[in-house]
């Protein structure tokens, strides 16, 4: 068993603990997690979503806004990064003496409880080969622990806490968290700019990546991107996987089918297995790949691996169909920087629709502003596009940018400033045998929900 180190001790030595923003996504599958080991769990939220619901429905007691009075039996309080440092329940603590962890350290002090952990880390793709390997690892009986960014329909959850001493964790690389985790397997799936109004430069960035794979035994790295084969240079015990056959783990013969591709997998030259993928895109063939190696050198059987992987139709909110309404298909994608929406849009038009009707929240206002061109480029592969106000998140509008911003370089595109507007104007325009794919990092699912509504 890894050290502990002395801020995880305390993990040891509490029962109550208390977890503000506790529906997010990054700190819902760590209470799933803690309650199935037996911690007495409260939370606190702003927001109702469904994986809040998820954990009210485990009987953990959750309070609707923050309050210093929700803390009162708590013996440790756990917060996300995204927690302004004002929130009354981190001042109530402060002034009780209770102490505190960021979620990340929650998080890197449970990989330290774990013997094989696997961390995947990159800037797109980590939700979807996070589910891949866990789905892989599931269903061969490896009953693995995971923390999972989406929900994975498999277990209805982003969380599962196993019995083995396996964890599948995503690793983020915003504001450095995943530095606080101790990975076993580490696996890079590609280094794109984001985030750089905390890491100012590209080096800074790639940088961070290294000092996160150098901490495993092992790294799988994608051995088709630039940046991720200059994170990994001077690395011991590596493997690559990509679409070059100079990696360990490629993938050939690849054919579009009507769901995604079906393609076969090398492993050092040699033929290891044929896939027939259900999730669209080329970007999720270098997903499958790296799960795929992963799960091979966990000694999961080739049949085993394919079985899984085929039976895996995507992670929630990774170009997640929600269903055909008034004869257009919907659909609903994560994809919040402009390299993931070219790749879900890309996708998205090489399927057997009439029109591509794309429905996007802009996520942050330093993203929105950095990158305008890029976002402008990746959403103009739409036929259509529906945008919403920005939504800030943590941060302030500083940068004076809004989504009018966006929609001046585009040749079709409408603003509209709630998710009423967003229904009325999708039902308005989508057409029979168009595809509609909401996008965002935020809460732009929600409006899907109005559609759907609307046209029950």
């Amino acid at each position: 068993m890894k050290t502990l180190m002395q801020e995880d001790k305390i993990i040891d030595s509490v029962k109550n603990i208390h977890m503000i923003g506790i529906g997010g996504s990054g700190m819902c599958p760590l209470a799933e997690i803690l309650h199935s080991k037996g911690y007495i769990l409260t939370g606190s939220d702003n927001n109702m979503s469904d994986p809040l619901k998820r954990i009210m429905d485990l009987g953990i007691k959750v309070f609707m806004g923050h309050s210093a009075d929700n803390i009162k039996d708590a013996e440790l309080i756990v917060y996300s990064a995204a927690i302004a440092k004002d929130n009354p329940e981190l001042v109530a603590a402060a002034q009780k003496g209770i102490p505190t962890l960021e979620r990340s350290h929650l998080l890197g002090a449970l990989t330290r409880r774990f013997n094989n952990v696997i961390g995947v880390a990159g800037t797109h793709g980590k939700t979807t080969t996070t589910s891949m390997i866990t789905q892989i690892l599931y269903l061969n009986k490896f009953d693995p622990t995971a923390v999972i960014g989406g929900k994975l329909p498999l277990i209805n959850s982003n969380g599962l806490a196993g019995k083995s001493d396996l964890m599948v964790c995503e690793a983020c690389e915003f504001v450095d968290t995943f530095l606080q985790m101790s990975p076993d397997i580490a696996v890079l799936l590609n280094i794109d700019n984001d985030h750089l109004d905390y890491f100012k430069t590209m080096d800074n960035l790639v940088e961070s990546f290294t000092k996160f794979i150098s901490m495993a035994k092992t790294v799988f790295y994608n051995g088709d991107d630039v940046l991720a084969v200059k994170a990994a240079n001077g690395i011991e015990n590596t493997v690559t996987f990509g679409f070059l056959k100079n990696n360990d783990y490629y993938a050939d013969n690849i054919k579009p089918e009507k769901f995604g591709f079906s393609f076969d997998v090398f492993k050092n030259g040699e033929f290891l297995i044929d896939i027939d993928l259900n999730v669209p895109g080329y970007h999720n063939v270098l997903n499958a790949l790296a799960a795929i190696s992963v799960c091979d050198y966990l000694k999961v059987s080739p049949l085993g691996i394919k079985s899984a992987l085929e039976s895996f139709k995507g992670a929630g909110r990774r170009f997640e169909f929600l269903g055909e309404y008034g004869g257009f298909m919907l659909a609903d994608d994560y994809a919040h920087h402009p390299t993931e929406i070219k790749a879900t849009l890309t996708a998205a038009k090489a399927l057997d629709y009439n029109r591509v009707i794309a429905v996007f929240q802009p996520f942050t206002f330093s993203r929105t502003a950095l990158l305008l061109d890029d976002f402008i480029d990746a959403l103009s592969i739409a036929d259509k596009v529906i945008l919403t106000p920005i939504m800030g998140s943590r941060e302030q509008n500083s940068y004076g940018v809004t989504s009018q911003d966006i929609a001046k370089g585009l040749d079709d595109c409408i603003c509209v400033e709630t998710f009423e507007d967003v229904a009325n104007t999708v039902i308005k325009f989508a057409k029979p045998g168009d595809l509609v794919i909401s996008m965002g990092g935020g809460d732009i699912y929600k409006a899907d929900y109005l559609i759907i509504e609307k046209l029950k």
